[in-house]
């Protein structure tokens, strides 16, 4: 029986590859705005990161959301989804 592939992919921020479900999508819509995408469905273009906070504050340092969109990222957004992380783990 053929063994199933799970998909892998790296987060911006700890620069570890995981499965695909492991990690959170930040979405860059067609319109501009950001958000969070916990299912995976969203249109537009995503960037991962691992479902905690420091993991975003490294790719802020980085600036790897600003390379993985190809555009300059207002601080105000990674606000926002540092918000967002927060209310998501709070609810599990």
């Amino acid at each position: 029986m053929k063994v199933k592939k799970i998909p892998q992919r790296m987060c911006l921020g700890c620069q570890t590859s995981r499965p695909k479900k492991e990690l959170v999508r930040i979405v860059r819509s067609p319109k501009g705005e950001f958000s969070v995408d916990f299912t995976g469905k969203k249109p537009g273009r995503g960037a991962y990161i691992c479902n905690n906070p420091e993991c975003l504050a490294k790719a802020k340092k980085s600036h790897g959301l600003e390379r993985s969109f190809k555009s300059p990222v207002d601080a105000a957004v990674y606000e926002l989804l540092e918000r967002e992380l927060q209310a998501h783990a709070s609810e599990e």
